[in-house]
């Protein structure tokens, strides 16, 4: 079972990639879980036709005991979709909610039910406290991507992300695999993205450019590779799941 974290600023895509990911590699008939770990709950939502799977934190506030079935959702790609969810607004730690959900799915025993061959947690990363680190540090994921721009605050976030992955990386958890250099296409951006990665002590592991075509899919409620399977953006994120799962 591989199991990856996918970290970055708030806004910068990271759901749009690890989705896009997500269905590839189910296109490839891979067995995946992707596991959405931002309070907003929407990591998801272009796997399940543009629509807000319940989470596992508002399902035991409403229910109490829960089982599989209310908080594990296959798509229509074939992807098991969990949204950890958040507290009540104003009330309660968000990251407390990711180690509640993830508690939750291992005394379920999801990942012996489903059997995933790849787990992608697509985590907030404009905060790395306990909670948000917890993919990190519990010794959930092997690798971590960051997704960035060349944006100022993106490459901040990412700077202080690598720091808390190499932090734990000291104590055999995760280890930084590299940055997802997802494009905004301005002037002298590349070369920000690579001054960045050479500070971290980290590679560029693709460039996403910019494609009207991932807009056009999300307006539809669907990643680029369930919408326009064909197409170049949607081969690139297949290359780029492929990289990740099957290269050592």
């Amino acid at each position: 079972m591989k199991k990856i974290a996918i970290y970055g600023k708030g806004g910068i895509g990271k759901s749009t990639v690890v989705s896009n990911m997500s269905a590839a590699l189910a296109s490839m008939g891979y067995t995946v879980m992707q596991i959405g770990c931002d309070p907003k709950a929407d990591s998801t939502r272009n796997l399940t036709g543009g629509v807000k799977i319940p989470t596992v934190l508002e399902t035991m506030r409403d229910n109490g005991d829960v089982a599989l079935d209310d908080i594990v959702f296959k798509s229509s790609t074939g992807v098991y979709c969990v949204e950890s969810g958040g507290p009540i607004p104003g009330v309660g730690c968000a990251g407390r909610g990711i180690i509640t959900a993830f508690e939750k799915l291992e005394e379920l025993d999801a990942y012996e039910i489903y059997k995933p061959d790849v787990i992608f947690y697509d985590v907030l990363g404009d905060v790395v406290c306990g909670g948000f680190a917890m993919p990190i540090r519990g010794g959930y994921a092997d690798d971590v991507c960051i997704v960035t721009s060349g944006e100022m605050m993106a490459l901040y976030a990412a700077t202080n992300i690598s720091h808390a992955v190499k932090s734990f990386g000291k104590r055999g958890y995760a280890s930084l695999k590299g940055l997802i250099f997802n494009a905004k296409n301005f002037e002298n951006e590349d070369e920000l993205v690579k001054k960045a990665a050479e500070e971290i002590g980290t590679e560029i592991i693709t460039k996403i450019p910019r494609d009207p075509q991932i807009q056009a899919a999300e307006a539809l409620g669907k990643t680029v590779v369930e919408a326009f399977p064909d197409c170049e953006i949607a081969q690139k994120f297949k290359a780029l799941a492929k990289k990740l799962v099957e290269e050592e």
